[in-house]
């Protein structure tokens, strides 16, 4: 059965260009567009899509304001178009936040000049947010940061910060479809880590940011982050995380010093790996590899550096990045958590992780962070 799409932009040539790749696909059919917001609401709404591609800048209403709309009203898969900038990447980061499941830079150029290759990474874009976990898609306040234990003695480098805001947020209705059944993990045994490292794709901004906000300042472990994300995007995440959380997060960068209660994000196109002094290298983007940064290539590090010591943790995405990382990770005595499916975006990632059997526990995404805070302090 075929994906159907509606299309939205104000831009006629956008909107034509788009169809037109998008209907070349014989297992998607583009049932509609769309040149506002306004009407993207409407149209979701008497179409019933199962992915609507949106635009940011459009009069009478802008993209971020129609999703929060559409996941209200009826929750459905939406791929935004970004530009390749700081300011394009914070509004596709409010974009996520509101709802949207992915992004693809909007580059007329890579059109014009790379036609296949952009039909190809549209096409898969669209079937793989077709298939995410709707529930997902409903809009939840995210959890309040849990509170800093005490008496804890606190690493030098630790320093308190105030409670971020609480986000507000529409409460969608409730889900009549049934979820996937979470697995159920016990809670986690209290070790001395030297490094957390957390790896993920679709649904991950999200994600990490709700997992992270739960953490206190004076997180004992060191914390690596891999985000499949483009290199213009990964400084404004970092920023975005610094300010939303009580530990620290800056966008890596080579040479920097791991420590507690600092969370080093791998920077978009490179690649990152730790080493057992502590420090961090941040190498060029291998061609070679899907993914930039790569998941398995920091894990990788991370087992030949730290034995037995390190926490890693696999969330949504797309794909098997980090299954073998985690694999040697395991050969070494390190521990493997991975998100449940029935709180993932994209259930691909910890589902190669659980069905390779290197799963020691496995957490709805909302325990993740309490959970590692008991693991930890």
């Amino acid at each position: 059965m075929a994906v159907k799409v509606l299309v939205v932009d104000d831009s006629g040539f956008f909107r034509r260009r788009v169809s037109e790749i998008l209907s070349a696909d014989p297992s998607i059919q583009v049932v509609g567009t769309a040149t506002n917001g306004k009407e993207a609401i409407d149209q979701a709404m008497a179409l019933k899509p199962d992915v609507i591609t949106m635009d940011y800048e459009m009069p009478m209403m802008d993209g971020i304001t129609a999703v929060r709309h559409i996941m209200q009203r009826c929750p459905t898969p939406v791929l935004m178009f970004s530009s390749l900038t700081h300011e394009g990447a914070r509004v596709t980061l409010d974009a996520l936040d509101a709802g949207a499941v992915d992004f693809l830079p909007k580059n007329f150029e890579d059109i014009s000049r790379n036609p296949e290759k952009v039909k190809q990474l549209l096409c898969e874009k669209v079937h793989s947010i077709s298939r995410s976990n709707r529930r997902s898609l409903f809009s939840t306040p995210a959890p309040a940061p849990a509170p800093t234990p005490a008496p804890v003695a606190a690493p030098a480098s630790s320093f308190a910060r105030p409670a971020p805001a609480p986000v507000a947020r529409p409460i969608a209705p409730p889900v009549r479809t049934p979820a996937p059944v979470a697995a159920h993990s016990p809670a986690p045994k209290r070790k001395a880590y030297k490094l957390v490292a957390i790896g993920t794709s679709t649904g991950g901004p999200v994600a990490l940011q709700r997992v992270l906000t739960q953490l206190p300042a004076n997180f004992p472990a060191p914390i690596v982050l891999v985000q499949h994300m483009p290199a213009a995007f990964t400084k404004a995440f970092a920023e975005r995380l610094d300010k939303l959380c009580r530990i620290s997060v800056k966008e890596a960068e080579d040479g920097d010093i791991l420590r507690p209660g600092l969370a080093l994000l791998a920077p978009g196109g490179k690649q990152m790996m730790v080493d057992g002094r502590g420090a961090i290298k941040i190498l060029p983007g291998d061609e070679r590899l899907n993914y930039k940064p790569c998941v398995d290539i920091t894990f990788g590090s991370a087992a030949k550096s730290y034995g037995d010591k390190v926490l890693a943790v696999v969330l949504t995405g797309m794909g098997a990045d980090g299954r073998e990382g985690a694999r040697l990770l395991k050969q070494g005595g390190s521990a493997i958590w991975a998100q449940d499916e029935a709180s993932c975006v994209i259930y691909g990632m910890p589902m190669a992780i659980v069905k390779a059997d290197l799963a020691d526990a496995v957490y709805s995404l909302d325990d993740i962070g309490r959970h590692l805070v008991e693991a930890c302090l």
